[in-house]
């Protein structure tokens, strides 16, 4: 490979256009006038600089980062926010208990006193964002491509915060086009949010798994919290005299409705997307990653639901792990799927072929696929076996916090370490501890640990396998072609392990705590044997892929980016704000199937099931829908209620919660969801079956006000005539 060389900031590439159809999610700050042009053919009424200032209100001001994966908004003068019930479920889960189920049940503060602080929720507003291409690249000058990779996240850190430094802001700096481009983030951070209302979870999950990913969809995912601030208007942690935000601005909300054709703006922060991925990664994928994940997380839910199901105490403990666990088995599930049928692997093959033509006579190019083929082919072996240890056997929530009790036993074996870093250690040991225990659900992790442990034996090849472990195993428990001996296993875990079970057992280790005691325990032992044997044999080798993979990848975004001139291209998303523009379109997925853009509460009610797990309904819901009591929710179009629509924005993971606007800057309802049949989106876009799902802002204000009876909050809003 050849040595770090000083990449330029190739700035044409964010103001000269060629994509296809809605496809980007773009830098707000940098439109450019071609992007900006487009937005206005379809109905865009803003100015850019409406969209994005850093001097006056904008748009931009109104979106925020809410927690630490999803988007919300303001949508008043009083720090109102909506976002997706599935971004809100676990601060919900948590004000919630058995005598008082709000994720049961529903909850709405008819006032501000009544508001649950919600801990450990935050919510950022990005203040500015900066070029510091430049900058990074003389930092980071005269380093060996070893050096670089190995070093530049901790330039990267450090340049977020000696930019900030001597401000309350937090700076953070992104890494685009895979290394050729970075910029700065600027936020500041909110501590005190507040819960102000949420429709039971029946509601805000109808359809749960069965409709998950899938359009039609009749999901009221949205909640309802507020962000304070102190009695001067600054940033601080919770306290009880803290007042509502007066935020720079917060979105108007429109009861106008939508019809097909009609603009689509969504603001948000994607979480990842790999558009410029191999063909290489495709296969590796499709045929390794994602089928091992999907079935280890497919036979973990199912024993998670098997005491959900039995006991309503125990729902509301795993229901929010179960839903992080479940949304994103169907999508590697559908992901797989999407990309094999659609033939991305041949696509991505035609697209280097196409580039090694261009790339001829310029040496910097032409080996890298063969280099690209050399480290797919060195680390594919182990992949599956990474996958096991990560979902699988770290799929054990007690196994996962016994592996980060290592940091623990890292400081009780140092020599030298002194009674303050000791003490440190058993502090954050304590913290996790308390945190594990609350979420344990013993019967269900006992039957997670038996099944994980016994697929690692079945499906990791026996030379791949830590041995020692599993002749200790069969020693103790007999046949380990036998599932008792798994089983026989973990209950032998599970009773008699210090880190689960009495109370005075865990109290008497950390009051006195040793590493002789720690590697006795059984479930530090499975995990201390799984994760030794990993860093003894392929620790190393995963990184040197991870190091390889991205410098090659960033060579090849460089050439690609030569190869395309002056064509449009757009970074992947990687969590920072991004703006994509679309209209309400329906589609047509397959032979014979024609879906509609709208879905209303007729199909909510067809739906319906009560008692079902799934599609059970209030009892309260059920007759104000039945008696069409939409009140001025209702679209006269359809005579009915229009619970959700569909879009052509180019959205993922982390925009969750995003607002959808319309032209002229207003709310129109927020993105949920991807449909199924472009679930291969973070990979490759497609242009003809690529849907947002959103449930419409009329049946947010519908659940609030006629459900709820939640009118301070409807009174809160702007809502133009």
């Amino acid at each position: 490979m050849t040595k770090k060389t000083t990449l330029a900031l190739i700035i044409s590439f964010v103001f000269n256009v060629a994509v296809k159809a809605d496809e980007g999610m773009w830098l707000p700050m940098l439109l450019g006038q071609q992007v900006y042009d487009d937005m206005v053919k379809k109905g865009l009424k803003l100015t850019k600089e409406q969209l994005y200032d850093i001097n006056k209100p904008s748009v931009k001001d109104a979106i925020i980062i809410f927690g630490g994966g999803c988007t919300g908004e303001i949508v008043s003068n009083e720090g109102l926010i909506f976002t997706n019930h599935h971004c809100g479920y676990e601060a919900i889960a948590k004000a919630s208990s058995v005598e008082h189920n709000y994720l049961r049940d529903g909850f709405w503060a008819k006032t501000k006193a009544e508001e649950i602080p919600s801990d450990n929720l935050s919510v950022q507003f990005l203040v500015k964002i900066e070029d510091v291409t430049d900058k990074v690249n003389e930092a980071a000058k005269g380093l060996t491509e070893a050096d670089y990779l190995k070093k530049l996240p901790d330039i990267l850190t450090e340049m977020g915060k000696k930019m900030t430094e001597g401000t309350t802001y937090e700076g953070r700096v992104a890494s685009f086009f895979k290394g050729n481009q970075f910029l700065l983030f600027t936020y500041e951070r909110f501590k005190d949010v507040r819960l102000v209302g949420t429709p039971s979870e029946s509601v805000g999950k109808f359809g749960g798994d069965t409709d998950n990913w899938e359009w039609p969809r009749h999901t009221g995912d949205f909640s309802v919290f507020r962000v304070y601030t102190t009695k001067d208007g600054k940033a601080g942690d919770y306290a009880a005299d803290n007042i509502p935000m007066k935020p720079k601005y917060f979105l108007p909300v429109s009861t106008k409705g939508v019809k097909d054709g009609d603009c689509a703006m969504i603001y948000g922060y994607p979480g990842g997307t790999n558009r410029y991925e191999t063909s290489f990664g495709v296969k590796l994928k499709t045929e390794v990653e994602n089928p091992a994940l999907v079935n280890l997380r497919d036979v973990r839910l199912k024993l998670m639901k098997e005491q959900m199901v039995k006991d309503a105490g125990v729902k509301l403990q795993l229901a929010s792990s179960y839903a992080r666990i479940a949304n994103y088995w169907k999508f590697f599930d559908g992901e797989s799927k999407q990309l094999i049928k659609y033939d991305v692997y041949g696509q991505k093959q035609k697209d280097e072929g196409d580039f090694l033509n261009w790339a001829k006579g310029k040496p910097e190019y032409l080996s890298i696929f063969q280099d690209y083929r050399k480290a797919y082919e060195t680390w594919t072996p182990y992949a599956k076996w990474r996958v096991y240890l990560n979902e699988g056997i770290f799929g054990s929530p007690l196994i996962k916090f016994a592996q980060d009790l290592s940091a623990l036993d890292k400081v009780l074996s140092k020599k030298d370490a002194t009674p303050e870093e000791i003490a440190k250690a058993v502090e954050t040991a304590k913290k996790t501890h308390d945190t594990f225990v609350k979420d344990e659900n013993v019967a269900s992790d006992k039957n997670i640990l038996a099944a994980m442990t016994n697929m690692f034996y079945n499906d990791i090849p026996q030379d791949q396998q830590p041995k020692a472990f599993f002749t200790w195993m069969k020693n103790k428990y007999g046949d380990l072609n036998n599932v008792h001996s798994f089983e026989a296993y973990a209950t032998d875990v599970f009773t008699n392990s210090i880190l689960i079970g009495a109370p005075e057992n865990w109290n008497y280790f950390v009051a006195k705590p040793d590493t002789a005691t720690l590697h006795k325990d059984l479930a530090f032992f499975t995990a201390n044997a799984f994760n030794s044997f990993y860093m003894a044999n392929y620790a190393k080798a995963y990184a040197d892929f991870q190091s390889e993979n991205a410098w090659l990848g960033r060579t090849y975004l460089k050439g690609v980016m030569e190869e395309k001139g002056t064509k449009k291209m757009y970074p992947d998303a990687n969590f920072t704000m991004r703006v994509s523009f679309g209209e309400v379109k329906p589609y047509h997925p397959r032979d014979g199937l024609d879906l509609a853009s709208v879905c209303t509460m007729k199909g909510v009610l067809e739906k319906y099931k009560p008692g079902d797990y799934e599609f059970d309904l209030p009892k309260n819901f059920v007759d104000i829908a039945r008696k069409k009591d939409f009140g001025p929710y209702i679209d006269k179009t359809h005579n009915d209620l229009v619970v959700s629509f569909i879009t052509t924005n180019d959205i993922t993971g982390g925009n969750s919660g995003s607002p959808v606007i319309n032209g002229k800057g207003e709310l129109i309802g927020l993105a949920f969801d991807g449909n199924y049949e472009a679930l291969s989106h973070k990979i490759a876009f497609d242009k003809d079956l690529n849907r947002t799902i959103c449930f419409d802002v009329r049946y947010v204000l519908f659940v609030i006000d006629k459900v709820g009876g939640a009118t301070n909050i409807i009174k809160e809003l702007k809502i133009p005539q």
